[in-house]
């Protein structure tokens, strides 16, 4: 699940590169997590922005859970890392946007080597104690116990975790490369996608079938427009009240007037 932090910012300027960028990479979140069978559900993506993130993708439990499996957490790990694998397939290059997701997923893998014994090469062993003194104001550390022949196995079995679930993400996104473009299109077109609607995408249901009527319209509520220069929907109907037979010379200068503050007199 993308940690969410902040309001929504929709006056937030972004380029036209860069959105499309955003759109990828939450749809490569979504697309990857989607086709996991370990991950939580996709239950909205957006490339609104939010706190700091340009756009995000929440994935939400079905149930709560105060255990977690390895499974789940290489899984968890490859949805992660589905916004740099779509940026790597789709542009041949990477961005600075995944560098929340690059921490989360070392900080998993160092957690399941270190502390949950659940590295194949090092076994059912913890690698350091902590003896942090927060009240002191001093940040939690790790006391090396270990030789440094171990810390390199370490080392290498992190990153071997972290690459795994990276080529896991690559693969799906190879394979569900089409629904990853077609839906980052309708993704920057809606600005932000719900579960069932991304549920029909992938089941192969078009824009129209989803949205119906709205398909064909932008997103958000549509923007009233005054027929005639400076007044407004208010205006229009005072002037109608005023001068109710259309055609009216006089009434139509008055309209136009309506919004001008009247001129002093200078005699």
């Amino acid at each position: 699940m993308r940690v969410i932090a902040g309001p929504e910012k929709k006056t937030r300027v972004m380029g036209e590169k860069e959105r499309l960028i955003t759109a990828y990479h939450e749809m490569g979140h979504a697309i990857v997590g989607h086709y996991l069978e370990h991950s939580d559900p996709v239950h909205k993506i957006s490339v609104v922005s939010r706190g700091q993130a340009l756009g995000y993708t929440i994935s939400l439990p079905t149930e709560d859970k105060f255990l977690t499996t390895r499974a789940e957490l290489l899984d968890t790990m490859a949805m992660t890392l589905g916004g740099r694998a779509a940026e790597e397939i789709v542009f041949g290059e990477i961005t600075t946007g995944a560098s929340n997701d690059l921490e989360k997923v070392t900080a998993t893998a160092k957690q399941m080597v270190m502390r949950f014994g659940m590295s194949e090469k090092l076994g059912p062993r913890v690698f350091g104690h902590d003896h942090g003194q927060p009240f002191l104001g001093r940040e939690f550390s790790s006391e090396p116990d270990y030789s440094d022949e171990i810390a390199r196995e370490i080392d290498d079995e992190i990153r071997r975790i972290v690459e795994g679930a990276h080529q896991v993400a690559k693969d799906i996104l190879e394979e569900h490369r089409e629904h990853l473009a077609s839906i980052s299109e309708l993704l920057l077109k809606r600005e932000t996608i719900e579960a069932d609607e991304f549920e029909a995408l992938l089941a192969g249901k078009s824009e129209l079938e989803v949205w119906g009527a709205e398909a064909e319209l932008p997103p958000g509520p549509p923007q009233e427009r005054p027929e005639l220069p400076g007044t407004t929907v208010r205006d229009r109907e005072q002037a109608k009240r005023q001068f109710p037979r259309p055609g009216l010379a006089g009434g139509a200068a008055e309209l136009r007037g309506l919004d001008r503050p009247e001129k002093p007199d200078l005699a």
